[in-house]
């Protein structure tokens, strides 16, 4: 959520700043609201000033005016609790406009409308030029008998997927490799987090009430979607501090969790989109970061650099790219993708994305934390990346490391994981 008070103060340039993010901000609507609301509370001082005086006057006077005094009294409260009633329910309102109203970008996020406008920060690794037809991850998981497609459908319908063999063996070996560097190399302290929340929470972390057609709602008996699968580990991490002041002593707070993710949006269909690309639910290692307003800038640079380490002790060749003003997600301020190189398609495929979320997280949380020098209390600043999603990242391997037979080489970083397993031979 943004600033209220920079929201009612600077309507207009929020307003045109928004526009950036193709967002249209209904500014007269906001203006009434706020016209209509600063009067209600007008009012209510109004009538709190009158109680008082009504309330002194009736200890000063005599017996025979008090019943009349008491009378003036009980109108005053009847107005007060229906003036009160009226700014409550509008308050309700003008949140409800606040809650769908996107985050402001950084002044260095490159304004566009589409991911045609993102800004390539840098490229890194060498692609490998083969002298045989390449395959795609799915042939190459089906050759090796890891990959079934059609067991996936018979389970649970389209975008889902089995692996199995050596393939499953690489899959969960990954996840165990991202969760030790992140811990062991960059000091996050490691959860295991419920993979169902309440609403609340993600309306803490803004993917509702925006986004609710993107998410696998749990129906209870009322029929009322009170639960949800979680999209991404950040939901559940980030609402661990909800409605909490941290002490300014305890930050950096640094968090690492696994976890399924769950999303019904899962993009197009099309040769670009099958197998381990797009799918309904995957697995996904997530960071989160709780830091100062002050160091947020840099805490981002620090936790993409994170992300890309992974594909780097890998090998796996990416790019960076800078989201434009259109291209970000909701929350975000900033936002850096990170884009593995995939041969069969002859292009980059999203791998990573890694986000400062300044204080528009913490606003819908009430995340709070108390600065050391004068016990004030502020706005913490949440981050978070993903460290990395595990389906593309072994797609990635299966392509990037894959030998004219068919066979698929196991990246040397992995081969401690492994019990000596070099190559993955499932035929």
């Amino acid at each position: 959520m943004l600033d209220p008070h920079l929201l009612r103060n600077n309507t207009d340039m929020i307003s045109k700043i928004l526009e950036q993010r193709n967002f249209i901000l209904d500014v007269n609507c906001i203006k009434k609201y706020e016209t209509k609301r600063k009067l209600l509370q007008k009012q209510i001082e109004i009538l709190y000033a009158k109680k008082k005086y009504y309330m002194t006057l009736f200890k000063q006077s005599d017996i025979t005016h008090h019943n009349q005094i008491k009378d003036n009294i009980k109108l005053i409260n009847y107005k007060l609790s229906s003036t009160k009633t009226k700014l409550s329910d509008l308050i309700l309102r003008i949140s409800n406009i606040y809650n769908m109203i996107p985050n402001i970008p950084l002044n260095d996020v490159p304004i566009g409308r589409s991911s045609k406008d993102n800004k390539e920060i840098l490229k890194w690794g060498k692609k490998k030029k083969y002298d045989f037809h390449i395959l795609d991850h799915i042939e190459l998981g089906i050759l090796n008998n890891g990959m079934d497609l059609k067991a996936g459908v018979n389970l649970s319908g389209s975008k889902f997927i089995v692996l199995k063999g050596f393939i499953a063996y690489l899959h969960r070996i990954l996840i165990q490799f991202m969760l030790d560097i992140h811990i062991n190399k960059h000091q996050y302290q490691e959860f295991y987090i419920p993979y169902i929340v309440k609403n609340e929470m993600l309306y803490g972390t803004g993917q509702l009430p925006k986004f609710s057609n993107d998410l696998y709602a749990i129906k209870n008996n009322d029929d009322l979607s009170k639960h949800f699968l979680i999209p991404t580990a950040e939901v559940p991490l980030t609402n661990l501090f909800a409605n909490k002041i941290i002490i300014e002593k305890q930050l950096p707070i640094k968090l690492v969790a696994h976890s399924p993710c769950f999303r019904v949006e899962a993009g197009t269909y099309g040769k670009y989109n099958r197998g381990l690309i797009r799918t309904h639910q995957f697995e996904k290692v997530e960071i989160v970061q709780f830091v100062q307003p002050q160091y947020s800038l840099k805490t981002l640079e620090i936790m993409t650099n994170h992300a890309e380490q992974i594909l780097q002790l890998l090998k796996l060749p990416y790019r960076k790219l800078l989201l434009c003003t259109g291209d970000m997600s909701f929350a975000s301020s900033k936002t850096y993708d990170l884009e593995v190189w995939l041969p069969s398609q002859k292009k980059y495929c999203e791998i990573a994305s890694c986000s400062n979320m300044g204080d528009f997280q913490a606003r819908r949380m009430k995340t709070r934390y108390k600065i050391q020098k004068d016990n004030s209390i502020n706005y913490i600043h949440t981050l978070n990346a993903s460290g990395l999603a595990i389906g593309r990242t072994l797609a990635a391997i299966m392509e990037n490391y894959q030998l004219k037979d068919g066979t698929i080489q196991i990246p040397k970083i992995l081969h401690n994981y492994t019990n000596g397993l070099k190559v993955i031979k499932g035929f």
